[in-house]
């Protein structure tokens, strides 16, 4: 009988002065107990010291990219270019895995070969975020558990499915994912609530957005990938009314607590 072939991961690092946490990153790959990756690390011009920390830390798992991008989505754009792997995952250089993540995340793709992507269950603040409620997207955006970390896609599903929109400088992620949920031959899937597979550290560039251009963003990626104009005024509306409606609300808890 034949071996089977050992599915090889490209894990892509965009990263941009992250000299706090881009060293704990590095040793989260090099302690994987799965081995079988490459960990391209694609640098947009640091000026701190995290050139000197993953030349501090190379190993010859590493393709490291240095050369000035756009933004993020340009950065793994670019990784995903010259990978080589049978599936791709995105590690933001504040973000780690666990020992076991690779080989979790394999586990599921051996066993079902029609898996186009999936998500594993990641640790977020005190809390575990890992379910995958695709049908969703629809109306919201918050829908599975992170982009970096969590996601891990085939390559061949990614030729697919296209590449980031680098003209968007934020909420990329959440483009890709609407034309990935809403096409219906894309098979996903997550991992359970105990399978979590590493950290995804709070304080995304998309967190640094308020509430209005947040919304404006998610509606212009909505218009962009064709839903309904009529059914995007509704929706727009109807979030707009649920946001004042909780801040009201939070208004009233916070007089009634004050004067009890």
């Amino acid at each position: 009988m034949q071996n089977k072939k050992k599915l090889f991961f490209s894990i892509i690092t965009p990263v941009l002065n992250g000299e706090k946490y881009i060293k704990k990153n590095i040793k989260s790959l090099k302690n994987q107990s799965y081995k079988n990756f490459e960990h391209i690390i694609v640098d947009g011009g640091s000026n701190d010291n995290t050139l000197q920390i993953i030349s501090k830390n190379k190993s010859n798992k590493q393709i490291i990219l240095k050369k000035k991008d756009k933004n993020l989505w340009q950065a793994i754009n670019k990784g995903i270019k010259i990978s080589k792997g049978d599936i791709i995952g995105i590690l933001n250089s504040d973000d780690y895995y666990y020992r076991n993540a690779l080989r979790i995340i394999k586990s599921y793709f051996e066993k079902n070969s029609k898996l186009d992507f999936m998500f594993g269950a990641v640790k977020k603040y005190n809390r575990i975020l890992y379910r995958l409620e695709r049908k969703k997207i629809l109306y919201k955006f918050n829908v599975c558990p992170s982009h970096s970390v969590s996601f891990f896609i085939k390559k061949k599903s990614q030729k697919k499915i296209g590449l980031y929109n680098e003209n968007l400088n934020y909420c990329s992620d959440y483009d890709l994912f609407y034309r990935l949920f809403t096409n219906k031959k894309m098979v996903g899937t997550h991992s359970q609530k105990s399978e979590v597979i590493g950290y995804f550290r709070p304080g995304g560039i998309s967190e640094k957005l308020n509430f209005f251009n947040k919304l404006l963003i998610e509606m212009k990626i909505r218009l962009k990938n064709k839903q309904n104009i009529f059914y995007l005024i509704f929706l727009f509306i109807l979030i707009n009314l649920n946001y004042l409606r909780n801040i009201l609300l939070n208004y009233i808890f916070k007089t009634t607590k004050l004067f009890r």
